[in-house]
Order: structure tokens, then sequence, then C-alpha cells
């Protein structure tokens, strides 16, 4: 049996050293924000090459409070992705703006800059690019095109923890970068976890209020904010796996490598590294017209396999008003129906690509 994901492996890896960070967390009596937090702060901002970290308590929150720190709301609009999972959307709806989607580019799947500029309206207020499956978006046409207009680039990068744009780490390319650091994400907690990064001093600090009920000091509230706060206890977890995350990544870059060699004739269509990106592989996502006889395949053989993403957020029920329909948004909706994905992590066993390639091989006989 190979399972798509299991979380307990990661824990199991590092059990000793995560059991004393929760231990050293309980017996210092301090069970909200705190020095443990603040640690945490600061290694991920420098791991990140940002300025600046802040905490809070899921990505989908992360998000949200980003947008609110540059005072975006009520009949505003926000570029977002097609193709992506819907949190990315439900971001922008919940500060009372806009969604407009652009299609993906067809080979990273990650939003298509050159697509960009026809959505714009004089409305627009952000450009919010997902760096999807943990490879980086196309973020240099991208701050092209938001600079000389006044936007805001709102990075979700809930998948690419460690991720290279350029030879740089994502972290602080656009004005702000949001996190998830829920459990099955490359750095993932022991439960919901998020946060921001940034190189603006002036956003970081409206997080910061915003998250903790607009206040800075107690019973003093400045604006109405929100109770998004890390806990201490996912914190001092997020520490232990920080030091690990670099090694990780290189397991994952090995098993993706392993993938490409052992798929390669395999009729799937492989995922293609953009020129100057080091993608962390989140996620390794193929395609096919044949998807879900091929999953059925895979079940048969013990090897797990997910989908990333059925349905397309303009096809949710949550955007119907938005009057979309299907056809709208051709190629989200193709890809929509042909991606799965295989067991992608750095505890799945290196074997796992050949067992892959030999269910495959053995359903392409029996055909």
């Amino acid at each position: 049996m190979i399972p798509f994901l299991d979380l307990r492996d990661a824990y199991l890896e590092l059990k000793g050293d995560i059991d004393a960070a929760v231990l050293r967390v309980l017996d210092g009596g301090w069970y909200i924000m705190g020095d443990e937090v603040e640690a945490f702060e600061a290694e991920w901002a420098a791991y990140c090459g940002a300025s600046h970290a802040v905490g809070v308590a899921n990505g989908l929150d992360a998000l949200v409070l980003a947008l609110r720190a540059l005072d975006i709301g009520a009949g505003d609009e926000v570029i977002v992705p097609a193709h992506t999972f819907v949190a990315t959307w439900l971001a922008v709806s919940a500060v009372g703006a806009r969604p407009v989607p652009v299609e993906p580019d067809p080979v990273t799947f990650n939003i298509d800059p050159w697509r960009i500029e026809a959505a714009m309206t004089d409305r627009t207020r952000a450009i919010v690019p997902v760096h999807l499956y943990g490879q980086p978006a196309d973020l240099d046409p991208i701050l092209a095109l938001a600079r000389p207009r006044g936007l805001a680039v709102v990075e979700d990068a809930a998948q690419a923890h460690g991720a290279r744009y350029k030879g740089r780490r994502i972290g602080a390319h656009g004005d702000i970068v949001c996190w998830s650091f829920y459990p099955g994400k490359n750095l993932g907690a022991m439960g919901d976890a998020g946060g921001i990064t940034t190189d603006r001093a002036d956003l970081a600090e409206k997080v910061r209020l915003l998250r903790n009920y607009g206040s800075r000091r107690k019973y003093v509230h400045e604006v109405a904010g929100v109770n998004s706060r890390l806990d201490p206890i996912q914190a001092a977890v997020l520490r232990v796996k920080l030091r690990h995350l670099d090694d990780w990544a290189d397991r994952r870059r090995a098993l993706a490598a392993a993938y490409g060699d052992a798929l390669k004739d395999s009729g799937l269509i492989l995922p293609r590294v953009a020129e100057g990106n080091q993608p962390v592989w989140h996620l390794y996502v193929v395609r096919s017209p044949e998807r879900d006889r091929l999953m059925g395949l895979l079940a048969d053989a013990g090897i797990g396999s997910q989908i990333h993403y059925p349905i397309p957020p303009h096809m949710q029920g949550t955007y119907a008003g938005l009057g979309y329909a299907p056809e709208d948004f051709p190629l989200s909706r193709q890809i929509a129906v042909e991606v799965f994905s295989m067991p992608m992590g750095p505890q799945v066993p290196p074997e796992a690509p050949e067992a892959v390639r030999r269910a495959l091989e053995r359903a392409t006989t029996r055909a």
C-alpha cells in the first residue's frame, strides 16, 4: 500500500523534537501569542528573505487580512486564477470585492500573466497570483503590469514553502505573501495555522493589528479587527519542522525526478518546470483524458491518488451569482476533468514512482 499522504509519518520522523517543543509551551504557561510565536515569525521571515512575518490562525485568514490591510473592499475587483483552490476567491469575497478570474498557463497551471491585462478595469485594485502545486507563478510580468498602475500584488503561497523564483525564495516579491501551514502543506502544523510575509512595515503592522481584535494595547481597539492569532503550540511545531524544510524539499525533488523518469512513456501529460523556477513539489500533478479509469487502476494496485481540483471556482454554487457559464473558462474546465495527483511528500517511499509505472503498464497490457 502506498497512501497518497500519511501525515502521521512526518510526525513520527520528528516525534522526539515535536513532543519536546509542545511540552515546552505547555510547561511555559503562555498559551496565546508570546515568545514562541515571535520566534517563529522571526525565523520564518529570515528563511523567506522577508523583512516581516506575522502569524495568523489559518491560510484563508492570511489572505483576508492581507486584502484588508490593503484597504480592498466593496466595489473593488481583484484578479484571481480561474484554476485554483476556492480559498483564493473566498478571501476576495470576504472583503466584499469581486473576484475576476484569468485562465492558467496550460504548461504550469499558474495564472497566465499575458491574459491579465485584458481582465483589468478601472475597478481593479489587486492581482493574486497563486504559486500552485509548489511551482512559482511568473511574477516579473505580473509585477510589471501592477506597479505602473498602482495595483497591489498579493501572493498566495500556500503551496510554495521554500520555492524559488529566478533564484530568490518566495516571500517578498509582491506587496504581501500569504501562507497556509495546514498539516498537509510542505511546512505544516498539527492543526490550522497561517501567516504573511512582506517587506512593507505598514502592511505587517496592519495585519498585526487586525489579527488581534484591532488592538495593540489591551482594551484599546483602533479598528474592527478579528481573532486570528497563531497558536504558540503550532508555532513551536513549525519551528521544529522549519529546520527540516530544505531537506524535505530535496526529497520531494528527488521523488518528482523519479516520477518523470518512470512515467515518461506512460502517455500521461507530466508537469514541466518553468525556466528559472525551483519548485518544491507540494503536489505532483499529471493529466489524462482517462483520469478516472487510471485512478481506479492505481487504487486497485494499492496506490493512493487525489484530484486537485475537480470543480473550478467559477462553477461552484458559491459563485453562481457572478453569472459565469461553465464554458467561459474552457481551459480551467478541461484541466479540472483531467488532472490527478500522485503520492508526494518527503515520507513517500522512493519506490512509489516505479510502482505507479508498473500499475499503469499492467493496465495498458490488459487493454
